[in-house]
This record gives structure tokens, C-alpha cells and sequence, in this order.
């Protein structure tokens, strides 16, 4: 798989006591890209993750789905490594986090959207693609290229500044610029939230294509269930800091006998709290 040769971790990290070299090897062997076993996040004396369970495979389109405080931003924060988790334990390609000193390479691999994210209002498009081209030390033609085709916007629009795109204009630049650095995880935070549909469809038509293109994995938050059925291979409900349901759409439908996904997370939030 084309991931396989993209993975390329130094030898200065660790997995519990064996060294990362020759992960590249390695992760063919994977079942999981993420791995968290009875993870639970405070802070302070707010309990925001209750012990979830979850597991992302290799190439799969993964949706975090509740509503607004569920603990889906802790989540995804955790995942890219920007936070730790209270207790449990976390994997990501294998390696243990909390076990590994220096997660650096691990981060090399992951690129992460938060929903607040914005462009440098300053470049153009083209400006904006090429800086992040240049920070990651990429073939600057070649990521262009991508990021380009990625954001579906026009040369004359990414000719102009980005202080002048609208909101959903700005999120496809931001989902190219994620997705063009070739992340073997992609972990985007409502990627279409306050998008007009054209452009949300824009959105997870690019999702779609990278992963389906590229192999890697992509693991996203949303709360709209229509956009959830499209896109998602497995999905994970998320209420008040626990995992309710986990499985394929269709499987999810068909074990709380409904209709749609919306009706499916009711039954399963009432039945999780009575």
C-alpha cells in the first residue's frame, strides 16, 4: 500500500521497549492507525472523556459523531497529540505516546484541522498553499498541484487574497492545505460546519477522493448525519463523554432497528441513561 512507503520514522522514538526503525515495515501489519483503550480526560474537576474505546483502521473514513460538548474536539485533540489523556491508554501507528519521549515523527505523519482554524487573510491562495508546501519540505509543484485540485477553486480566485473568500471559499483551502501534505492520519474537526451546500459537498467529495487515492486514514467530528452516511466506513456516537454505538452505518440502522442515523442516536443516548 502506498502508505506503507510514506511512513519513514526515525529510530529515536519508541514503541514500549523496541525502536520505531523499520516501522515502515512494520505497519503492514497493523490492524490499527488509532488506538484508544479506556481513555478518560478531566480537566479540573470536569470529567470530558468517560473511558472510550476506539479503533481506526488503515484507509478508513472514521466519523465522530454527537452533539455540541459530546467530547469530540477532546478526542481528536488526543488522537493528534496535542493532549493527554487523564488514564488509559493511546496508540497511534502502533506507538504508545505516553511511552515515547520525542513524538515528533509520529506528528510528521498527522495533520490536524481544528474548526476554528482559519487562512492567513494576507496571501493569496496560491501564497497560503505555497507557505505550507515550503513548511513541510515538500515538492512545492507537486503540493501545489494537489492543493490546487484538492480545493476545487479557480486559478483566478487562488490569484486572489484570501481575506477576500468567503467562509466555505476559506474552508476548502484549509481542507486542501491539510490534505495535501499527505498525512497518513487526517484528523479534521467539522469540516463542513456553517458551509452553504455546494461547498460542503465540495468538501467531502475531496475527503472522499484523498482517502479512496491515498490509502491513509481520516478521522472526522460531525453532527450532520447526512453528510455522516455518505462519507463515514465506520462510525463512533459519542454522548457526554461515552461511546454509545460503534459500526458501520447500515449496522448501527439495523441493530437499533431505524431508519436513519438520527433516530439510531436517540435510541441509543435513551438507552445508555435510563
Amino acid at each position: 500500500m502506498e502508505y506503507i512507503s510514506r511512513l519513514n520514522i526515525s529510530e529515536n522514538a519508541y514503541v514500549e521497549d523496541i525502536s520505531l526503525y523499520g516501522l515502515s515495515i512494520l505497519v503492514c501489519f497493523l490492524s490499527y492507525f488509532v488506538e484508544m483503550i479506556d481513555v478518560r480526560k478531566s480537566y479540573g474537576r470536569r470529567e470530558v472523556l468517560k473511558g472510550i474505546t476506539i479503533r481506526v483502521m488503515p484507509g478508513e473514513i472514521f466519523c465522530l459523531v454527537g452533539p455540541n460538548g459530546a467530547g469530540k474536539t477532546t478526542t481528536l485533540r488526543i488522537m493528534a497529540t496535542l493532549a493527554k489523556p487523564s488514564s488509559g491508554s493511546v496508540k497511534i501507528f502502533g506507538v504508545d505516546i505516553a511511552r515515547t519521549k520525542d513524538l515528533s515523527d509520529i506528528r510528521g505523519k498527522i495533520n490536524y484541522l481544528p474548526e476554528e482554524a482559519d487562512v492567513y487573510s494576507r496571501l493569496s491562495g496560491i501564497e497560503y498553499l505555497r507557505f505550507f508546501a515550503e513548511l513541510y519540505n515538500m515538492d512545492v509543484e507537486k503540493a501545489l498541484e494537489m492543493g490546487i485540485k484538492i480545493s476545487g477553486l479557480s486559478i483566478q480566485d487562488l490569484k486572489r487574497r484570501t481575506g477576500t473568500y468567503s467562509k466555505g471559499m476559506r474552508r476548502r483551502l484549509l481542507i486542501a492545505r491539510t490534505l495535501m501534505t499527505e498525512p497518513l492520519l487526517a484528523i479534521l474537526d467539522e469540516p463542513t460546519s456553517g458551509l452553504d451546500i455546494f461547498s460542503s459537498i465540495q468538501v467531502r467529495e475531496a475527503i472522499k477522493e484523498y482517502s479512496k487515492e491515498r490509502g491513509s486514514s481520516v478521522v472526522l467530528s460531525s453532527h450532520n448525519m447526512f453528510e455522516v452516511e455518505y462519507l463515514c466506513d465506520r462510525i463512533a456516537l459519542i454522548n457526554d463523554g461515552v461511546i454509545v454505538g460503534e459500526g458501520g452505518v447500515e449496522d448501527i440502522k439495523n441493530m437499533t432497528g431505524s431508519k436513519n442515523l438520527e433516530e439510531s442516536f436517540a435510541k441509543l443516548v435513551s438507552k445508555a441513561i435510563s
